[in-house]
């Protein structure tokens, strides 16, 4: 019986992967280690955007929805019994649509912090913990992304009167230490969990490549991954 080229192929690329997953990281070269790490990296942060800016993609995930900051939570009770039960809704809504919007202005930037790693960066990356790459992000990403979300977050917030009603009260109470100061502008809270929600989805995104480096973009991401493993 003659072997199909299908079947041929589908050996071929097990003995690769066999292979693959026979190295160490010792046997992959510093360029491989980088490109590897950048590819796996660009897939899992693009992932993580998409999923984030899809309709509810804030809302419908319990781990990242934004709630109502904890100063509005202590008096949600009161402002359902007095009729604002609705606003109250509307400013959760508004929040979550928000970050959606932010979030999709992430790739150009996460891509960029990428192509600008050095190969020390990446051996430390590969050699670190399961969430290394995410921390990566977060130094060399959260400051220019909370620039870039926070005029979105307002645009969006500016059409909720309870927002307005909150930033007005919250700054107030701030200066009598009643509201924590960083949660005294409902769009610098936005911005700030939005930022948290970002890097929650690549950390697990980063998790799932480095339990199963078969599913990395790459045939050099899933040598470098396998490796680790």
């Amino acid at each position: 019986m003659r072997t199909g080229p299908a079947i041929v192929g589908v050996l071929a690329w097990l003995v690769i992967c066999g292979r693959a997953l026979g190295l160490t990281l010792a046997d992959i070269s510093n360029q491989d280690a980088a490109q590897g790490l950048k590819d796996a990296l660009i897939q899992g942060s693009g992932k993580a955007v998409s999923q984030l800016s899809l309709p509810n993609g804030f809302l419908d995930n319990p781990k990242v929805k934004i709630p109502l900051p904890e100063s509005i939570r202590r008096v949600e009770g009161g402002l359902r019994m007095i009729g604002m039960g609705r606003q109250a809704d509307e400013l959760v809504t508004s929040m979550n649509r928000a970050a959606e919007m932010a979030v999709r202005e992430a790739t150009p930037l996460l891509v960029s912090s990428v192509k600008s790693m050095s190969i020390s960066d990446a051996k430390g990356i590969l050699s670190g913990g399961d969430d290394a790459a995410t921390q990566y992000f977060k130094r060399t990403t959260s400051a220019r992304l909370a620039q870039r979300f926070l005029p979105i977050v307002q645009q969006s917030t500016a059409k909720v009167e309870l927002a307005q009603q909150y930033n007005q009260l919250a700054s107030y109470a701030a200066q009598f230490g009643l509201v924590r100061k960083e949660d005294a502008n409902i769009d610098e809270y936005v911005t700030r969990k939005a930022l948290d929600g970002l890097y929650l989805v690549i950390a697990e995104q980063e998790r799932a490549i480095r339990r199963d480096p078969l599913g990395a973009a790459t045939s050099v991401a899933k040598k470098v991954f396998g490796a680790l493993r």
